[in-house]
């Protein structure tokens, strides 16, 4: 029986509807999948239209640098569907409309071509916003900050899957993690047509959607304007530009510093997702008893610091154990403060505006990921190998005295 109703309302302090938890765990496990499958394979796809290293690293950032154009603009308009139609139905066109965008991707055939489907799967890619405003809705506030980490460890078995997966399919043909990506993808949607159930109950909607919703200009000045976010959101995109840019280059990177293949390239990037499963499983639940979201979230902000020194380090000394190193020690940081972040935020609005936070949020982290690749590949290309990493060692070091002094404004107000 299809579960395209809303589910009845519930209390603060009612049980997290188990249904709903399991639709939401699965659609960020594959989306860990189908993010980091392809990883591996984007400097191969794009190396048969490019003429140097050089060139292609252009092209392999640029490719990034599009997709997050496409979640900036989108996200604010998906986030305010959302809150006026419920989370269901922007879900399951959203998963649509990613799936078709990896299998133009992998088509390929053209530059225009790769863009095409980037763009395609970015114009649906803020729907994790949207998937944080299907989690916010479930979950009582005092429970999302664990709820949000069970989501990163999910996302991080996902990951830990994807790139491993990505390698291994390369070998029939690079188009191929694609074509599974989208596969996989469509699988999803079919699952949350049938099972999903609504989220947002009517009487939580809004009447109707301001235009100004729509404005990714706009919601970026209302949230950055909002005292109780503004030095949050401003901590966390200074760490959100250099993780674009990491993000970016470093299957190029590894190619470039220690000539991998494709399957080296997705085993590492698997360390994150392992980092997260950890961390989450074993690391996150004892934080939570000592530590308040907010010291949660500078401590992960230090660590990422920490790893991207030993990832400059692997490039200057041409050693790739401090890289490895500097994966565990940057996925460590990564994956603690993205679930610290995400229930601090959560717990600033209530339910009708959880879309727009939500969305809000995404297109801040789609603005640092539209500057990050694009300032990494040219500090990349310019400046030498290590470059990008520097700049997140730089970058980091000037947010964490901004969140910093959030907690210290938050004490004084409490």
């Amino acid at each position: 029986m299809f579960k395209n109703q809303p589910r009845q309302e519930r209390t603060a302090e009612s049980a997290v509807d188990k249904h709903a938890l399991l639709f939401g765990l699965i659609s960020v496990f594959l989306c860990g999948i189908g993010f980091s499958i392809i990883a591996p394979v984007v400097p191969f796809l794009v190396q048969p239209y490019t003429g140097n290293p050089a060139q292609q690293a252009t092209m392999v950032t640029l490719l990034t640098s599009v997709y997050a154009v496409c979640v900036f603009f989108a996200a604010p308009v998906l986030g305010a569907l959302s809150d006026r139609y419920g989370r269901r139905p922007l879900l399951l066109v959203c998963l649509l409309g990613s799936a078709t965008g990896y299998f133009v991707f992998g088509i390929g055939g053209a530059l225009w071509v790769l863009f095409a489907g980037r763009i395609l799967e970015g114009i649906t890619g803020g729907s994790i916003g949207t998937i944080f405003a299907y989690f916010a809705d479930i979950i009582p506030p005092g429970q999302r900050t664990k709820y949000f980490g069970w989501a990163s460890a999910v996302v991080g078995v996902g990951s830990v899957i994807g790139p491993t997966l990505g390698g291994l399919l390369a070998k029939f043909g690079n188009s191929v993690p694609l074509y599974f990506g989208a596969v996989i993808t469509l699988i999803n949607a079919v699952y949350g047509w049938c099972f999903m159930p609504e989220s947002l109950g009517k009487k939580h909607r809004l009447n109707k959607i301001p235009l100004a919703r729509l404005n990714p200009f706009i919601q970026l000045a209302g949230l950055l304007s909002t005292r109780s976010l503004n030095r949050l959101l401003v901590s966390a995109f200074l760490l959100w530009i250099p993780g674009g840019a990491l993000q970016a280059v470093f299957s190029q990177f590894t190619l470039d510093t220690f000539h991998w293949k494709p399957a080296l390239i997705g085993l590492l990037f698997s360390i994150m997702g392992f980092q997260d499963i950890v961390s989450q499983g074993l690391i996150m639940p004892r934080l939570l008893i000592k530590r308040s979201d907010k010291q949660i979230a500078v401590l992960g902000m230090v660590s990422e610091m920490i790893g991207y020194g030993l990832i400059a380090a692997s490039a200057l000394f041409v050693f790739y154990p401090f890289l490895i190193a500097g994966m565990f020690v940057f996925g460590f940081g990564d994956s603690i403060f993205g679930p610290s972040f995400n229930g601090m935020l959560s717990k600033a609005v209530v339910s009708s505006e959880q879309g727009r936070i939500q969305g809000g949020s995404q297109s801040i982290q789609a603005l640092a990921r539209i500057l990050g690749p694009i300032a990494g590949g040219q500090l990349y290309v310019s400046l030498g190998h290590a470059a990008p990493a520097f700049m997140g060692m730089v970058l980091i070091a000037a947010a964490i005295p901004v969140l910093s002094k959030r907690l210290l404004d938050f004490r004084n107000l409490s």
